[in-house]
């Protein structure tokens, strides 16, 4: 040990712990990322309007209204973890998540059932919210805690495998849009991502199981109200914790719409559309832990910083140009600048995050505070950016509310170095 080489049951626990919580946490974030990709389907089969547009912005109202569900979802579960144990509240959001995704897979449409389809649907995505409420605050204090040396590295992992989810439900959408045609997509093609995240969710429950509890949960005093003590404590805190998660969200969601501003928008295919999506989860998925690494050696706050900055300057121009020449070749390149540009912001954020929290309710801080952000910010961003292209008329609408979110990241940055004792007790 005075070497600083690790034993190998030590090194297999912490690798074990990133599998299990990146594998959780993709089950988690997949169905969100399918249900934002199959929106225009989705709306058509479900939510039946008098125009197209009308059905596409009911689902994505749909897609956002289950985040109201998150703060609940981070209250209730946020005090579980934080009484009871990370690994048991990771165990729990596993099976609240496989039973709301069982219910999509085989959720009859508008057409069989009438108005009974929408209703399933929309029960479906408020337990969804609500487990995804606690996936977040129980799996970032998770990879938090494994190696406070390497808190960057590890805890990283949590955004890491959301770029993972990016890249599997893309890909299904691809894939989806190049074997079937338009009609088996709205048939039956669209259930196929679910059925999928469904089949993988024994497996993160076997692994989740089987985790060990944290040394820094088990060192610490448990709370006997950490939602108590975290709303009349913390409020700085949870403030913070939002600002920080404001261009994390913002730009997931947009990611997420982009496929349908491509097609609607652009005139570009559904299958190409889809492409440029696995391009921004690939480089999320590579990035996001090297970036987290380097933040562990020169300090989370500037390489954050600097990669807020450089999106508030860029995505305008970014957008421009796509608006400007609509191919393939310039929504991939535009999606890869974005995909490096929030690599460089997502790195540093979830230890940023949780270092703001003391160990006792580091959950339910997390958990609130990035269940806010996403519920105000993140959870109505594909709603927002398609009313503000329709109302404005101007293609370039999207660009300005990410340029929003990086000014409030960035603010929150500045705010955080003003007052360092905030962190890293």
């Amino acid at each position: 040990m005075a070497t600083g080489v690790q034993p190998p049951t030590i090194r297999a626990r912490r690798w074990h712990a990133v599998v299990a919580a990146s594998i959780g946490n993709a089950l988690e974030w997949f169905d969100f990322a399918a249900f934002g990709f199959f929106a225009v389907t989705m709306g058509k089969l479900f939510f039946p309007a008098g125009s197209e547009t009308t059905s596409l912005l009911i689902a994505f109202a749909t897609f956002g209204v289950t985040f109201f569900m998150r703060p609940l979802g981070a209250l209730v579960l946020g005090h579980y973890a934080d009484r009871h144990g990370r690994k048991a509240a990771l165990t729990l959001v596993t099976t609240a998540m496989m039973a709301a995704t069982a219910v999509l897979a085989a959720a009859p449409t508008y057409e069989s059932v009438g108005l009974a389809a929408p209703i399933l649907v929309v029960t479906a995505r408020l337990v969804q919210g609500f487990s995804a409420g606690g996936e977040f605050g129980s799996a970032t204090a998770f990879l938090a805690e494994q190696n406070p040396a390497r808190r960057g590295f590890f805890s990283s992992w949590q955004f890491a495998s959301q770029g993972l989810t990016t890249v599997l439900a893309a890909g299904f959408g691809a894939a989806l849009a190049t074997m079937l045609t338009r009609d088996q997509i709205d048939a039956w093609g669209w259930r196929i991502p679910f059925i999928f995240g469904l089949l993988i969710g024994p497996v993160a429950y076997y692994i989740r199981t089987r985790l060990h509890e944290t040394d820094e949960f088990h060192a610490t005093r448990t709370s006997e109200a950490p939602v108590r003590e975290t709303l009349e404590h913390g409020k700085l805190r949870l403030l913070l914790g939002l600002g920080l998660i404001v261009l994390t969200t913002v730009t997931t969601y947009t990611v997420l719409f982009l496929p349908t501003y491509a097609i609607r928008q652009l005139g570009l295919s559904t299958s190409n559309s889809f492409l440029a999506g696995m391009a921004t989860g690939t480089l999320q998925f590579a990035l996001v832990p090297l970036v987290g690494s380097f933040s562990d050696r020169h300090g989370r706050i500037p390489i954050a910083a600097v990669s807020a900055a450089a999106l508030f300057v860029a995505v305008y121009p970014l957008f421009l140009w796509l608006a400007a020449a609509p191919t393939l070749q310039t929504l991939l390149i535009v999606q890869c600048c974005i995909g490096i540009l929030i690599a460089g912001y997502m790195g540093p954020i979830p230890a940023l995050m949780s270092e703001l929290f003391p160990v006792r309710v580091r959950t339910t801080g997390l958990s609130v505070s990035y269940s806010l952000g996403v519920a105000v910010f993140g959870g109505f961003a594909p709603f927002i950016n398609a009313w503000l292209i329709d109302a404005t008329g101007s293609k370039l609408a999207p660009s300005f509310y990410l340029m929003g979110a990086a000014a409030i990241s960035f603010a929150t940055l500045m705010a955080i170095r003003k007052a360092p004792r905030l962190a890293g007790e």
